[in-house]
């Protein structure tokens, strides 16, 4: 029923200029590299992190944003607010925010007072890990949320959902307070999964396309990867850059091929190690599929892993308006 749902929101041609936007690292260098070189093409930029304190529930400020004193980018960065604190989500600080509507409200005031004085104009609200019994307190949180950024200013605010968890995170409802919802369409395979593809086409088609039944192209943002991992046999799974991935493998005399029924660059070392990793063609590949469904908006995560090609097929596909 989700597949006819979603092929009645199916336009006939894609509609209108692609627009971009790409989360930044604060700390990482190669993050804002990225700005500085390719920030003119991306419509909005994600430069601010502010993270919910797991003790106190109160919003920090993760990392020095130095990227929004460049005054070329200053007037389209937005923050990020997360209850990522310690490599994890944290989703008993929702649950305990939203038990007290008078906590959440206070909370919310001093999220918008850090967002203010960042000077961001937009927000992008990113409460992972939540269960569909929590979503009265998810709703009440998102709101008082979204309702006092924007009385300190804030144009635009993006509330971040799991690629297939419509229970939990059901779209038309986060909307009521949202402008935007943007499905994480990436970790298919993840730090502390067996190895695979961090975004198939096929997965990203099957899970944006029941986000589209929901609510429609207009409303969204699809997130898509720019990075890979390494999974290793002796070590942690680490994030691994396009460019590292190209390094290491030539280094190794490992061979670096697509994997075609992923469209993902793949590599598979004698030494124990196995990586995924994004490219151009992966990410041309998932925006032609989510463009076939109407969407136009799309989150690149992270700057200064990518494929340097990417940015030359993003504008590509800005002048073609494809």
């Amino acid at each position: 029923m989700i597949a006819l749902a979603a092929c009645a929101h199916l336009p006939s041609q894609p509609r209108g200029r692609p627009t971009y936007w790409g989360f930044t690292g604060p700390w990482d260098r190669r993050s804002d590299a990225s700005v500085q070189a390719h920030g003119g093409s991306l419509d909005q930029i994600i430069t601010g992190w502010i993270a919910l304190d797991t003790t106190s529930f109160r919003p920090v400020r993760l990392y020095p944003d130095s990227v929004r004193s460049d005054s070329t980018v200053a007037s389209r960065v937005m923050a990020l607010i997360t209850t990522s604190f310690g490599n994890r989500f944290h989703p008993e600080i929702i649950r305990g925010l939203g038990e007290n509507p008078e906590f959440a409200a206070t909370t919310a005031g001093a999220i918008a007072s850090l967002v203010d004085s960042g000077h961001y104009h937009g927000v992008v609200i990113d409460f992972e890990g939540m269960t569909p019994r929590d979503l009265d307190r998810l709703l009440t949180v998102t709101k008082a949320v979204a309702d006092s950024v924007r009385a300190h200013g804030v144009s635009t605010v993006v509330i971040a959902v799991p690629a297939g968890d419509t229970a939990a995170y059901p779209a038309a409802l986060l909307l009521e307070s949202a402008d935007l919802i943007m499905p994480v369409l990436y970790d298919q395979h993840w730090s502390t999964s067996p190895p695979g593809p961090i975004a198939t086409p096929e997965w990203v088609a099957r899970n944006l396309g029941a986000r589209v039944a929901e609510v429609g192209a207009a409303r969204i943002v699809a997130a898509f990867p720019l990075y890979g991992y390494r999974w290793r046999k002796s070590a942690e799974t680490e994030v691994i850059s396009y460019d590292d991935a190209r390094r290491l493998t030539t280094m190794t005399n490992t061979p670096l091929t697509r994997d075609h029924a992923s469209a993902t660059l793949h590599a598979t070392s004698p030494e124990g190690w196995e990586l995924w990793v994004s490219d151009r063609v992966l990410l041309e590949t998932l925006v032609r599929a989510a463009r076939q469904l109407g969407v136009s908006t799309f989150a690149l995560w992270r700057l200064g892993l990518e494929d340097q090609a990417v940015w030359e097929f993003i504008g590509q596909s800005q002048l073609a308006g494809r």
